[in-house]
Order: structure tokens, then sequence, then C-alpha cells
């Protein structure tokens, strides 16, 4: 807070033992929470909320105004949890009046160069690899990674411990616990890996196999593919989360499989 080649609006409320490197600006309405590191020329505007114990990189953005012409000087926010890793040049823009904020959960992950659009919502443990692009309202799950310069249109919606490939182009929702890759994006199997590392038993990744097997696999519409998992698969959680997934999805789900990944 004594760093004397930074500037900090007066109006910014800085918790205890806070340390912003030289060169970094910290606007009015901003509030930050105890022992988060901001590096240096980095750039935290109006309606930036952050948690504790995040380290923010040179040259981040966060809280910028939306890049969205409907955008009309309203009040708004960007909201970061807590023990989150911001790295260099990324942006986050705060949200508009859809819904009044965009909101990083704790403990995420976002490599450099990503950029966050208005009124998006990043799931906890999500990992941005580096140069992702997610458009405005766009919805990551929790556990979810991107890989690396994958774009995201806008209102997509992708699932917990979901695990999109590099370079993707996602056009369509991405249902939970899958893999997708390729183009155009297509199912290429569950994301095993990923599921034991988080401590799901094997039975329960196994349940899940079953379940995308019958969506991707046995060459059924979603309709029916949806009416036989809900009258053949025992209801667990996991079953009920893919299938009301599926069944709001406004964009509709990636379709296709390839074994072959």
């Amino acid at each position: 807070m004594n760093q004397p080649l930074a500037y900090v609006h007066p109006g910014a409320k800085i918790a205890k033992n806070v340390v912003i490197e030289p060169f970094t600006t910290i606007h009015n309405n901003v509030v930050i929470g105890d022992g988060t590191w901001i590096g240096s020329n980095v750039t935290i505007m109006e309606g930036a909320r952050i948690g504790k114990n995040c380290n923010i990189f040179p040259g981040a953005v966060i809280s910028a105004v939306p890049q969205d012409l409907k955008f009309g000087g309203e009040d708004s926010l960007a909201i970061i949890g807590d023990n989150c890793t911001i790295r260099e040049c990324v942006t986050i823009n705060r949200g508009t009046s859809a819904s009044g904020q965009t909101v990083i959960g704790n403990n995420c992950l976002i490599m450099a160069a990503a950029h966050i659009a208005h009124d998006c919502v990043v799931g906890d443990n999500a990992i941005i690899v580096n140069g992702v692009l997610l458009g405005g309202h766009v919805i990551v799950g929790k556990h979810a990674v991107l890989g690396g310069l994958a774009a995201v249109h806008q209102f997509i919606n992708i699932g917990d411990h979901a695990m999109v490939s590099g370079g993707s182009l996602i056009r369509k929702d991405v249902p939970p616990y899958t893999k997708a890759a390729k183009e155009p994006l297509s199912y290429v199997g569950i994301n095993s890996v990923g599921l034991r590392r988080r401590g799901f038993a094997t039975e329960k990744i196994r349940e899940i196999q079953d379940i995308y097997r019958i969506l991707y696999q046995k060459n059924y519409n979603t309709t029916q593919a949806l009416g036989i998992i809900e009258a053949e698969m025992e209801a667990t959680p996991e079953r009920d989360e893919i299938i009301d997934f599926i069944r709001n999805s406004s964009r509709g789900i990636m379709k296709g499989y390839s074994g072959n990944y």
C-alpha cells in the first residue's frame, strides 16, 4: 500500500497484507481482499471485487467496461473469488444490465492472454488456458478445463468437470464430465482422468460412461436417448445433472462422437 509508483484511488478498499507492485492503477469503487498480490502494470477498474490470496500478474486488466455496444454505462461488477491466479495480460470485463456482474469462482487459474467477456460465470477450480476467448454470457462449470486458444461463442454453457481441447471452436453446449475435441466439436469420451483425480469412484465413472454411450454411441436422437437413460439408469445426482443440463440447453449440445482422439 505504500508503493509510491502505483496509483490507488482514495475510494478503493484495500485489505491487510495486500502487495501492490509499481506502475499499477487501482480505480475508485474497488475492493481487494487480504493477502492478494498485484503485479506491475495491472489496471483494476471500477466495480472490481477481488477476494483473498489472489495473484494477479503484470498487464492484467480487471473490470473494464464491456465490449458490448448495448452497454450504457450502468453500474456493474467483476467479482473474483479467493485464491485465484490471473496471469499476464488477462482481461476480465464487468457485467452489463443483463446480469449486473461477471463472476469468477474460487481457486481458478486463468492463464496468460485469456479474455473473459461481460456477464460470464466461471465456476470454482476452473482452468482457463492461455489465449482462451469467452464471449458474453458464457457459463463455465466447476473443475472445467478449456485448452489453449479455445474460442467460446456467447451464451454457451460448459458443464462441470468437462475438458475441451485446445484450439476448439465451441458453438454448442458441452455436457458435464465429457471431453470435447475435433472440428466441429464432438464428444470424445468422458473426462475419466480428471474425475479420478477428484476422487470419483470407479463405479461412478462407469455409470457416467454408460450414460454417454447411450447418448452418443447408440444412434438415438437426443430425446430418445434421454428417455432411455431415465427409464433404464438408476436415479443419481450425476445422472440427473446430465439430464437437466441437456434439457435446459438453449443452444443445444455438441453432436457427434469420435473414438480416435
